[in-house]
């Protein structure tokens, strides 16, 4: 398998280019937190515990760059490069998280002298990589077991290894019931305009050998009505207290048909998703990005010179279209208020 974000021996932060997929497996290696912000933002990491975890060996890479003997000198420029940190995609709450956790460590361990601080954060940044592998596997144990015999499942956008550390959220819960012997297919959208599930879902698919359709998102309904899809998987970007889900944009569509049609309609995300401090998703950022995204493609126009165009790329599906939320610390159903905040434990405190 392909390592989507790691800490090298170098004291360098390698990802996997995510821009150049499938046509290229290209590596970039990140020197400093300018280049990790970079990556962030034009997507070359992507997916929302895969950009916690880049925010945090960010702040790694900055620490390394502080020349500071002092700890309140070296606390302030660390908080500087977290917070530019934070504007490069706001939707996601696990950039923040992931911050957040590390700014932590940097309290617990000001006693330290600053050399033997910028160590324990390098080794924070990769304790939060390994514990987001071991999340997502956690997610597919839990979930593995929703996914009848012979489930064709949809899902969108990219929930995959490469929108985490590795294994992945809703990609997770698909892998796992293959690795249990469960027979399944999956149709994968599109997921336009930046085609996440037709260049990443799709080849994640074929690396592990799992039956792959490609459709495009409008295709949905068209095969839900035909008795085609037998249930839902997405990720997430963020969670709010009442279960309300921020994911890319079309999920809330796909949410809409699958109640509809009466299928289940799952989200896969580890509680570092989950936002405790807004009661509910009116109040989570909707990030909008270029409209050069949705006006063409790779470099081609596909709409005539001068056409206005939109590109918010995350939308918000309320919580009563959601069947269950898959976590790695078990399954919660409604209500989500009471189940999420109990399984939020100390981890999620800084959030209620």
């Amino acid at each position: 398998m392909f390592e989507t974000i790691e800490w090298t021996s170098a004291d360098t932060v390698r990802l996997l280019d995510q821009t150049r997929l499938p046509a290229e497996e290209v590596y970039v290696e990140c020197r400093d937190v300018a280049a990790v912000a970079h990556a962030i933002r034009s997507m070359q990491i992507r997916g929302a515990p895969a950009i916690g975890v880049a925010g945090a060996m960010g702040l790694a890479l900055a620490a390394q760059s502080i020349r500071t003997r002092s700890f309140e000198e070296f606390r302030a420029e660390l908080s500087r490069h977290g917070e530019a940190l934070r504007q490069t995609r706001p939707t996601a709450v696990n950039l923040a998280w992931g911050i957040d956790r590390m700014q932590r460590c940097v309290e617990q361990h000001k006693a330290l002298p600053v050399a033997e601080l910028v160590q324990s954060l390098i080794r924070e940044a990769q304790r939060i990589r390994e514990e987001d592998i071991l999340d997502n596997q956690a997610i597919g144990a839990h979930g593995h077991r929703l996914i009848p015999d012979g489930a064709a499942v949809l899902t969108h956008c990219n929930a995959g290894a490469l929108a985490t550390a590795g294994y992945g959220t809703a990609l997770g819960v698909i892998r796992a019931a293959h690795a249990a012997g469960t027979r399944l297919s999956v149709w994968a959208g599109e997921t336009r305009p930046f085609l996440q599930g037709a260049r990443l879902t799709a080849w994640e698919l074929q690396q592990d050998g799992i039956p792959v359709t490609l459709i495009t998102d409008n295709m949905a309904g068209h095969l839900m009505q035909r008795g085609e899809i037998d249930l839902v998987i997405v990720g997430a970007d963020r969670i709010a207290r009442n279960g309300d889900v921020a994911n890319k944009i079309g999920t809330y569509t796909l949410a809409v048909l699958a109640q509809a049609h009466g299928l289940p309609f799952y989200v896969a995300a580890p509680l570092s998703t989950v936002d405790l401090s807004l009661p509910d998703g009116e109040a989570i950022p909707i990030e909008e990005r270029d409209p050069a995204e949705v006006t063409g493609w790779a470099g081609i126009r596909t709409a005539p010179v001068g056409a206005r165009a939109r590109n918010p790329v995350f939308d918000m599906t309320p919580h009563r279209y959601i069947t269950a939320l898959i976590t790695n610390r078990g399954v919660v159903r409604p209500p989500y208020d009471s189940g999420l905040t109990a399984l939020a434990g100390p981890d999620l405190s800084g959030r209620v």
